[in-house]
């Protein structure tokens, strides 16, 4: 059982920055691919970011992209999402989450939520305006 730990949520105003943090349990992590989500009040959760085990390839929501920026430390079994340039649309609690399907997948394989295995609780991210 992989457990996942987000951190690094809170309040900022808009245009400001924050750097989320995920860190994972099992030293397997560097071959998961990783995702963050997110979920407004009232809204489904939705994709956000994902990067693959090797680091080299991501996908961004076309929302987010230039702004946010996904990495991952695999000797520190820890990703991360750099969030720059925030909006109030930007809140809601983040999540990461771990695919451990190592095969090479399309973008939208991984903006579902049913395709990862694992879940972190949650950060809360609030932007005003």
């Amino acid at each position: 059982q992989v457990q996942l730990v987000e951190s690094g949520g809170g309040l900022v105003q808009a245009g400001g920055s924050l750097r989320l943090s995920c860190a994972a349990s099992e030293r397997t992590f560097s071959t998961y691919t990783m995702g963050w989500f997110r979920q407004a009040p009232g809204k489904e959760r939705e994709f956000v970011a994902a990067i693959r085990w090797s680091g080299v390839s991501t996908y961004y929501a076309d929302s987010v992209k230039v702004r946010f920026t996904i990495s991952r430390d695999n000797a520190k079994n820890t990703v991360y999402l750099q969030m720059n340039n925030l909006k109030p649309e930007d809140t809601g609690v983040y999540y990461c989450a771990a695919d451990t399907d190592r095969t090479i997948h399309s973008f939208m394989y991984y903006t579902r939520t049913n395709e990862y295995d694992y879940w972190g609780q949650g950060t809360q991210v609030t932007v005003s305006s």
